[in-house]
């Protein structure tokens, strides 16, 4: 969420953020938000002079009582009457203000880096590093879907039958090969520095409101609504939310967490071809690392991450490529999103499995999430996330690329933790 004095003080480059974005009738929301904050601000000092002059009031009213000068007294106590009939007013006001301001606060995005370039979807974003080499197949190469069944690997019709669809059961080496890519992400993640994290998988409302997830203007949560609880759409949000409502020391950065959860999304309007499989689903399985950084050293750590993610995927040797998102396909929380894509070599297109995104300031305002400066003064702090992996495309990737004519090769670095090298 983005702070009121920044927007105040800086109201031409965030209307250029947000034009880089393609957000609709920004200004107006943008002259909305100054506005209610002017009102806001208006309301808040006649309450105050109103609740002081009724504080002296009362003090003046016990002086007359205690010597005796009750008519006195009285009169007074009328005008204080008045005044406190006059500031619930006034509170009133300033709450609906408070209330609305914080709506309109709710809606705006993040403003993009400068390093973000413009565009309007997905077809802008901009293709920075690209590495592997794509493997050939021959003729008769098939798709993960079909591999999964050929091999009972994964029973889409059962997870279909079970709960719906988009909701898979893994089998045998399917489910093997899953778990050993969940031990292997987790040991690659720790060996860097990152601390096992293991959190619930359902959140309440004011840890989605703090990362970004709520309010859910598309509806791709799943909530509870019995015990209003909302199953999380990925660790990111009970990760990052241990430190809402914290006051950090400068010492205490980096903070560096990974965690495995199952991820839930409804997905709502993800239809056709392109969503098969394992390409889209509504229960999926991913590791994640999320940092809580110093704002000076938060650019650098991001570039940390994007290095670490290569390494992953170098020692996996799937072919991939990394994209710097453009405006108008940055997610609404962040600043600057890196997007990992690997070649799916049976479906012969890109398969996105990590963001690595830097929020900066934007969830740590929700959060209310800040540390102490070496001045002493309360400074927000900045959050950074990356999907370290999202597994169904990275499993989708390996039984596509690795597929021979007799079977599907396992990648060496992964033998050690499925226990075999082959799939047949």
């Amino acid at each position: 969420m983005l702070q009121v004095p920044f927007i105040r003080e800086n109201k031409e480059s965030v209307l250029v953020g947000l034009a880089k974005r393609n957000f609709k009738n920004a200004e107006a929301i943008i002259n909305d938000v100054l506005a209610t904050d002017e009102l806001k601000r208006s309301v808040q000092v006649q309450l105050d002079t109103i609740l002081a002059t009724s504080n002296n009031l009362n003090k003046e009213i016990g002086m007359l009582y205690k010597s005796g000068e009750t008519q006195k007294a009285n009169l007074l106590k009328e005008k204080s009457g008045k005044l406190k009939t006059e500031s619930k007013e006034l509170q009133e006001q300033f709450n609906t203000a408070e209330s609305n301001l914080l709506n309109l606060l709710y809606s705006i995005p993040n403003i993009p880096n400068q390093i973000v370039p413009s565009g309007s979807s997905e077809d802008d974003n901009e293709t920075i590093f690209e590495e592997g080499t794509i493997p050939t197949l021959n003729e008769n190469k098939l798709p993960h879907w079909e591999l999964a069944k050929k091999y009972n690997l994964i029973d889409f019709e059962l997870g279909n039958k079970i709960t719906g669809a988009g909701f898979p059961v893994y089998r045998g080496k399917g489910a093997r090969l899953q778990r050993a890519l969940i031990n292997y992400f987790l040991d690659k993640n720790t060996a860097a520095g990152y601390e096992e994290t293991q959190v619930p998988h359902l959140v309440n409302e004011a840890s989605g409101m703090g990362t970004g997830q709520l309010p859910d203007k598309e509806g791709q949560m799943y909530h509870s609504t019995i015990d209003d609880l909302y199953l999380i759409p990925t660790g990111e949000v009970p990760m990052t939310n241990i430190f809402r409502d914290e006051l950090l020391k400068e010492e205490d950065f980096p903070i560096c967490l990974t965690g495995y959860t199952p991820c839930f999304r409804r997905e709502a309007g993800s239809y056709g071809a392109h969503v098969r499989g394992l390409n889209r689903l509504h229960q999926f399985d991913k590791v994640e690392i999320i940092r809580i950084e110093h704002p000076d050293r938060s650019a650098t750590a991001l570039d940390g991450m994007v290095d670490h993610i290569k390494v992953i995927l170098a020692e996996l040797e799937l072919p991939y490529r990394i994209l710097n998102l453009c405006g108008g396909d940055l997610g609404f929380t962040s600043s600057l999103t890196y997007d990992f894509e690997v070649f799916s070599a049976g479906q012969d297109r890109w398969l996105e499995i990590s963001s690595v995104s830097n929020f900066e300031t934007f969830q740590a305002n929700r959060l209310k999430l800040r540390y102490k400066n070496a001045e002493g003064k309360s400074t927000l702090a900045h959050t950074l996330n990356g999907s370290s992996l999202a597994l169904p495309r990275v499993l989708a990737a390996i039984l596509e690329n690795y597929q021979t004519a007799d079977g599907i090769k396992i990648p060496e670095v992964l033998v050690p933790y499925t226990g075999f090298d082959f799939i047949n």
